[in-house]
């Protein structure tokens, strides 16, 4: 198992996993808003490899909060489906932790779906807790 920042190098492979976490997105707005992500200087992308192949994703974002401080929030963590409930999760997300405290965050965050439990229940045994809510309105559609 191996870990590492992604670049555009990795769209194809980027894309075929995001399209799993994201299965009503086209893989069009997948490849152009993964080439927007990359334009924020704040973005990192970080991959899991295994035997080569790359299993698992996720974006994150440095940012700093008045409630925090420095942080990095996490999205679009996706493990491959061939490859969840085997530990590659919890070993994907102590790299980003340990990639988090090398930069000076004090926190790591994320949303997850709320239809999503199986997430919940793996985020809570990682010691992760429930903040609030995030919500959303769609302003431009």
């Amino acid at each position: 198992m191996e870990f590492e920042k992604l670049t555009l190098d990795h769209s194809e492979e980027i894309i075929s996993l995001a399209s799993e976490g994201n299965p009503d997105v086209s893989n069009a707005d997948l490849r152009s808003r993964l080439i927007e992500m990359f334009g924020y200087s704040s973005y990192t992308c970080f991959g899991l490899f295994v035997n080569s192949e790359l299993v698992g994703i996720t974006s994150g974002w440095l940012t700093t909060r008045f409630y925090s401080g420095k942080q990095l929030e996490i999205d679009n963590v996706i493990v491959g489906k061939d490859f969840r409930s085997s530990g590659y999760g919890a070993e994907f997300l102590g790299y980003i932790e340990a990639w988090a405290i090398k930069e000076g965050c004090f926190t790591v965050e994320l949303n997850t779906y709320v239809t999503n439990s199986k997430s919940h229940k793996f985020y809570f045994n990682k010691g992760y807790n429930i903040l609030g809510y995030h919500f959303q309105k769609a302003v431009n559609s």
